[in-house]
C-alpha cells in the first residue's frame, strides 16, 4: 500500500488503556506513512514513540458519571483545543482512542472547525452493553470505526456505518508477553504454596472503592486455604495509594510491577481482580478468577437503567455467559466473593471449566492473529481522505 505523503494525524487517548493502544498504532502508522506528523493528546507510553501531547492526560482516567461530570469543564476545554489544533495544523485524519465521553465531546468540536478532516473511532464505544442509540451518534459525526470486538462491526454496519474488526493491540501484546509463573514462584521463594493474585484496579476511586471488599474476602481466604499467598500487579498510576492499602493485608502480600506483572498472574493459582482489561490478562496468563466492581451510587442508579447486558468483563461477553463468577455492586462483598474464590481453590474441575472457555474465546478475540495495530494503521490510511470526499459531497 502506499500511502498518501506528508498526512497530518491527530491521535486522542485520555486513558492508560487507550495510551498504549495509541503507542502500538503510532508505531505502525511511521512504519506506512514515515513523513506522517503527528499532533493530539497522550500520555507516557505515546511520547516514548516521540509523541508531544498538547495537554496533560492524568485527570481524565476517571470512571462513574461524579467523576465524569467533576472533570468535564476540562474536558470541554480540551475538546475545544484539539478541535482547534486539528483546523490550525489542517489534520487529514483524526483517530479518537477509546475514551467515549471525551472522544463524543472532541469529535463533535471537530467537525465544525475542521470539517475535511477524517475522524475516525478506534475501540467502539460499547453499543451492545447500553444506549444502542450512540450508533446514531457515530453515523454522524465519524467517518469509521475500528473495534476490538469481532461481533461489534455489524452492529454499525446495519446501521450505515463504516466498522472492521482489527483486534486489540493491549491483548495481543499480553499475548506475546505471557507470564512465567514458575520463575516468579522462584524468584519469591513461593514453592508450592497457593497463591491469590488481588488486581485492584488503574484508578485511584477503584481502588478506594474496592480495597475494604477486597481485604475482607482475602482474610477469609487466608483463614479457609492454609499457607495462602497474596500477590497485588500494582498500576504505576495509583501505586501509592496501593501499596498503603495493603500494607497490612494478610497473606504477607508481594506488590509487583509492570515488569512482574504476567509472571504474578501466571504464577497465581486463582485471582481477584476489578472489572476491565486485566480480566482478559488473566484469561491469557491462564488465570481462574472472579470479577468484582463498584461505582459510586449515582452512576449505580444510571447503570441499572441503561444497560442491555448482564455482563461486566468481556470474556462473559464474549461468550454471552458467566464464564467468570462477577460481584458487581452490592454483591461485591468480601464474602460472597470468598466463596467463589474458594470453590476455585477446592475444585480443580471449576478452573477447568473457565480455562478451556478462555481457549475458546481468546481466539475469537484474535490474541495470537495478524497484529491489530498494524491492520488499524492499514485501515486508517486506506481512509485518510473520506473526510475530504465527505464535504465534497455535501458541497
Amino acid at each position: 500500500m502506499t500511502a498518501s505523503p506528508a498526512l497530518t494525524i491527530l491521535l486522542a487517548a485520555v486513558e492508560p488503556s487507550a495510551d498504549s493502544i495509541g503507542a502500538s498504532l503510532m508505531r505502525e502508522l511511521k512504519s506506512l506513512a514515515p513523513d506522517a506528523s503527528f499532533i493530539g493528546c497522550g500520555g507516557p507510553e505515546m511520547q516514548k514513540e516521540g509523541f508531544a501531547s498538547a495537554f496533560p492526560i492524568d485527570s481524565f482516567a476517571v470512571m462513574g458519571a461524579t467523576d465524569v461530570a467533576r472533570v468535564a469543564p476540562l474536558a470541554m476545554k480540551s475538546a475545544r483545543e484539539l478541535a482547534e489544533l486539528a483546523a490550525a495544523r489542517k489534520a487529514d485524519i483524526a483517530v479518537f482512542i477509546d475514551g467515549w465521553a471525551f472522544s463524543r465531546l472532541a469529535a463533535t468540536r471537530l467537525r465544525k472547525l475542521s470539517p475535511k478532516t477524517t475522524v475516525i473511532k478506534f475501540v467502539a464505544p460499547q453499543v451492545w452493553a447500553s444506549r444502542p442509540k450512540r450508533v446514531k451518534f457515530v453515523r454522524k459525526f465519524f467517518d469509521g470505526v475500528l473495534t476490538l470486538l469481532p461481533f461489534e462491526p455489524e452492529l454499525f454496519a446495519k446501521e450505515g456505518v463504516r466498522a472492521e474488526f482489527v483486534g486489540n493491540p493491549n491483548f495481543q501484546a499480553a499475548w506475546e508477553s505471557r507470564g512465567n509463573g514458575e520463575a516468579f514462584r522462584a524468584r519469591h521463594r513461593l514453592g508450592e504454596a497457593p497463591l491469590l493474585a488481588i488486581l485492584l484496579g488503574s484508578r485511584r476511586r477503584e481502588v478506594t472503592r474496592l480495597a475494604k471488599p477486597f481485604r475482607e474476602a482475602a482474610e477469609i481466604l487466608v483463614r479457609e486455604v492454609p499457607g495462602l499467598r497474596i500477590v497485588s500487579p500494582v498500576a504505576q498510576s495509583v501505586e501509592p495509594l496501593a501499596r498503603k492499602a495493603l500494607a497490612s493485608w494478610p497473606g504477607d502480600p508481594i506488590l509487583v510491577g509492570a515488569d512482574e506483572k504476567y509472571d504474578a498472574m501466571a504464577a497465581a493459582n486463582a485471582a481477584l481482580t476489578a472489572s476491565g482489561t486485566a480480566s482478559t490478562e488473566l484469561a491469557i496468563n491462564r488465570t481462574p478468577m472472579a470479577v468484582a466492581y463498584k461505582v459510586d451510587p449515582l452512576t449505580a442508579f444510571w447503570a441499572k437503567r441503561v444497560k442491555t447486558t448482564p455482563y461486566a468483563s468481556i470474556i462473559n461477553v464474549a461468550a454471552d455467559r458467566f464464564v467468570i463468577p462477577e460481584f458487581i455492586q452490592e454483591n461485591c462483598d468480601g464474602r460472597l466473593i470468598a466463596s467463589a474464590l474458594l470453590e476455585l481453590f477446592e475444585d480443580p474441575s471449576v478452573y477447568v471449566e473457565q480455562a478451556a472457555a478462555f481457549d475458546v474465546i481468546l481466539k475469537e478475540l484474535g490474541v495470537d492473529g495478524p497484529s491489530a495495530a498494524r491492520l488499524a494503521a492499514t485501515r486508517i490510511l486506506d481512509w485518510a481522505h473520506l473526510g475530504t470526499r465527505r464535504e465534497a459531497l455535501r458541497g
